[in-house]
């Protein structure tokens, strides 16, 4: 009778971001939860079940009509009034479509225009419940007016109270004196409210004058008017602030939302922090069938310092503009060709320490990137031009990372029947940095220039269950156009090198069947053989674009390169055994436990090092020289390699790794890791690290990032579900050698049925980009996150950051 969609534009109404509005306190009184179609949990309550109970729309009383407007009705009595008017009573249920009344009295004036309801009425429609005192209807149009009224949308666990709820002629609803709240029956701590509410379902938007949000019924933020969206499309608008206090200063952010079309959007950031300034951000972002980009950024005109002590790292800058910039865009020309954008920089090194990430977990550099790649069934082609900012200050020219500008790569495979494969791999790239080639200490650090790099290799590959056998050649060739600048030199200028590198790698599987605690397993035994020549050839004059020397490791075993990069190519000749072994539990060959043991035996010693010079050794210590230079270079075995993973079951599971140094009887490296996973989603992980100082040779003593002291480090990280509403989340990683703490963290996260709440304490020691203890200062911080479900929050989210330190950890969503 008229009543087409009250109940269905008013879900939409309530459904989503029924962000902000409210105003008057209102003056309803509450019903009980059963007349809101709620049910607590019984017996059968889900595990994970964070309410204390459930919205559940009853069945439809009447069936539906024959015809979408056809309105079916069912009265105790009917009858006429003596000017035409038709009164039903007692207990009356009209349904038209989806929308169904529930009144003890309806009347319907002779010009069947109208209908009038009395109260206590209902007001159904799909997920929709509005329970009020009285309403009136129009036959002729969607407008409708319900008193009193009370309502509940079931699927988004939302509930609320209007003085007033009416439906325009135009499908707009306009509330009076109106809250909202997703809290269980009974329980307000939070709720919105305003005085006057307009929600427009076909723009998606509301709007609100005076609105509150209430928490406990105490008023805590106040908007004299607001406009918000009412579903899921995107909306401009104000988001929720962030807010921080660090060190006395205050730090309030305020993000504004700008929707521009469908796939453009950006968000702009005032940021006032008390004893900086005002840092405007904002970010753009686009999406294109082919192609997507952001572009973010944010700037700070004189910094304000923001410290008192005069010699404190943050003044460094003080009075200078801060910035950064950060540019991304990807896409494809076809299925087989793409290309990637990107562009970032910063003001200086120690912006991201300023004004980065409150958890302290930063970009260490801005990557620059211009590329296109192609990758066919045979070739793949790529053409870039490469660079980045190391975010370090200071930064010495030495450190300056290289440029590639351009990097041209062409590689190619071909396999024929039988097993014989062919393999090219060639590049050429001019490397630059801008540095001072005159006060560089080093003569070949001085150096950019194109280099030329072609890798050719055949093979043959014999593979089957039983065992694997593969020879391979490979010939690298490098060449080289020199540029010292301003520096004087008597280093050659055009360079070339030819390398063969040849190896041959075996391998034998064994298995048989094996009982063990009463359950069947395959176990299998996996010798392995592996042998490489590569020969020494002069490098003295090449200089050191990419390249560095690998640490030593289970992999190293398997590999003929003893360097990353094209620069050098390390002499060796040697002989790798080692052996695997592996218990596999059922059909599936899912792996229980796997072990390796091999070693390495050296015929003759490694003469290139990073001053590539084929003919002398590093000094030995008693002529003054670096002992584990010699040593590493001379010895003619390698460490023992060590490696365990064993799926205790299947929710405990450990690692280890050890590379032990059976002739000095003492332990290079080694690595230790217990973890526990549960189905309940409790994570524990232990972990130990232990490292030999200088046991890696690409960090030279006179470099930043070299320790002068063995690590030995302890590290323990956990979260334990408490109830599907708490988390405990913590982490602590111990520095034995230096008898410190170097990150400590302990939080709780409360999701409740209406609200979420984080809050961590974290302190980490922040190394100031070096390894020196003493360049090392602590920072400390407490982080607070409140979330009200369907309304939004304040502060920012720490889940990414707890899914980073605690491995296996997955954060609840709000």
């Amino acid at each position: 009778m008229g009543k087409r969609h009250a109940g269905t534009a008013l879900t939409s109404l309530i459904t989503s971001s029924l962000t902000l509005g409210a105003p008057q306190a209102l003056a309803l009184e509450p019903l009980a939860a059963w007349q809101l179609d709620w049910q607590p949990w019984g017996e059968g309550r889900p595990a994970e079940a964070l309410c204390r109970g459930v919205y559940i729309m009853p069945a439809y009383r009447l069936p539906a009509g024959d015809v979408p407007d056809q309105v079916r009705s069912e009265s105790d009595t009917a009858y006429y009034g003596d000017d035409g008017e038709t009164i039903l009573g007692g207990e009356v249920i009209l349904r038209r479509a989806d929308t169904q009344l529930e009144s003890p009295r309806v009347s319907v004036p002779p010009e069947r225009e109208r209908a009038f309801a009395e109260g206590p009425l209902a007001l159904r429609d799909l997920n929709l419940l509005v329970r009020g005192e009285a309403g009136e209807v129009s036959l002729v149009t969607d407008a409708a007016s319900i008193d009193a009224a009370h309502f509940v949308v079931h699927d988004q666990h939302l509930r609320g109270d209007a003085m007033q709820l009416e439906r325009l002629e135009d499908g707009r609803f306009r509330l009076t004196s109106a809250s909202f709240t997703t809290c269980d029956p009974g329980d307000n701590l939070w709720q919105l409210v305003t005085g006057d509410l307009v929600l427009d379902r076909e723009s998606g938007f509301g709007t609100a004058r005076h609105a509150r949000l209430e928490m406990g019924n105490v008023p805590v933020f106040y908007w004299p008017w607001v406009r918000f969206p009412i579903d899921d499309r995107r909306h401009t608008g104000f988001l929720w602030p962030e807010i921080g206090l660090s060190g006395g200063a205050l730090d309030y952010a305020q993000p504004f939302y700008w929707n521009i079309a469908p796939n453009h959007d950006a968000t702009l950031t005032p940021r006032w922090i008390s004893d900086r300034g005002l840092l405007l951000g904002g970010e753009y972002r686009y999406l294109f069938p082919t192609d997507a980009g952001q572009i973010e950024g944010a700037y700070l005109s004189s910094d304000g310092g923001g410290s008192d002590e005069p010699g404190a790292a943050s003044r460094r800058y003080e009075g200078e503009d801060r910035w950064y910039v950060d540019y991304r865009h990807t896409g494809r020309f076809d299925t087989r060709t793409s290309y990637n954008l990107r562009y970032g920089a910063a003001s200086d090194g120690r912006y991201f320490d300023d004004y980065g990430s409150i958890f302290g977990d930063d970009p260490s550099n801005m990557p620059r990137l211009a590329q296109i790649d192609y990758r066919g069934d045979v070739w793949r082609l790529d053409a870039r031009a490469q660079g980045y900012q190391r975010l370090d200050d200071p930064l010495r020219d030495r450190d300056k990372p290289f440029y590639r500008l351009p990097s041209l790569t062409a590689d190619a495979r071909w396999v024929q029947p039988g097993g014989w494969y062919q393999q090219w791999r060639s590049n050429v790239t001019y490397f630059w940095r801008d540095v001072n080639e005159v006060a560089l200490s080093r003569e070949r650090e001085a150096a950019v220039g194109t280099r030329l790099h072609l890798a050719p290799a055949t093979g043959w590959r014999f593979d089957q269950s039983w065992g694997h056998l593969e020879p391979r050649v490979e010939w690298l060739y490098t060449a080289y156009d020199l540029d010292y600048g301003e520096r004087d030199t008597d280093r050659d200028t055009t360079l070339q090198r030819a390398v063969p590198v040849s190896s041959i790698d075996g391998g034998l599987v064994f298995e048989r069947e094996l009982e063990l605690g009463g359950r069947s397993y395959r176990q299998t035994l996996e010798p392995r053989l592996n042998y490489a020549y590569v020969p020494a050839t002069n490098q003295r004059e090449f200089p050191e674009f990419d390249s560095s020397e690998r640490a030593f490791s289970w992999n190293q075993l398997w590999s003929p390169y003893r360097f990353s990069g094209a620069d050098r190519v390390g002499d060796l000749n040697r002989v790798s055994v080692g052996v695997d072994s592996r218990l596999l539990e059922d059909d599936r060959g899912r792996e229980r436990l796997a072990f390796g043991i091999g070693q390495a035996f050296y015929f003759d010693d490694r003469h290139i090092d990073m001053d590539g010079d084929p003919d002398t050794l590093p000094v030995p210590p008693e002529q003054g020289g670096d002992f584990e230079s010699w040593y590493n270079a001379t010895r003619d075995r390698s460490s023992l390699v060590t490696r365990l993973d064993w799926q205790i079951n299947d929710a405990w599971r450990s690692r280890w790794q050890w590379i032990y140094d059976d002739k000095q009887q003492r332990t290079e490296r080694t690595s230790l890791d217990l973890s526990y996973r549960s189905q309940a989603g409790h994570v524990l992980n232990l972990g130990y690290r232990w490292e030999l100082q200088g046991f890696d040779p690409s960090v030279e003593p006179d470099d930043d990032e070299f320790r002068d002291y063995n690590r030995e480090e302890y590290d323990l990280s956990f979260a334990w579900k408490l109830s599907p509403r708490v988390d405990l989340i913590g982490r602590a990683v111990y520095d034995y050698t230096n008898e410190r703490l170097l990150d400590q963290l302990a939080g709780v996260q409360w999701n409740d049925c209406c609200y979420g709440l984080q809050v961590v304490w974290r302190e980490w020691v922040d190394d100031q980009g070096t390894a020196s203890i003493e360049n090392d200062t602590t920072e400390r911080g407490l982080f607070l996150r409140f979330v009200f479900k369907g309304l939004g929050g304040v502060g920012g989210d720490a889940g990414d950051y707890f899914e980073r330190a605690i491995p296996g950890y997955r954060a609840t969503a709000f």
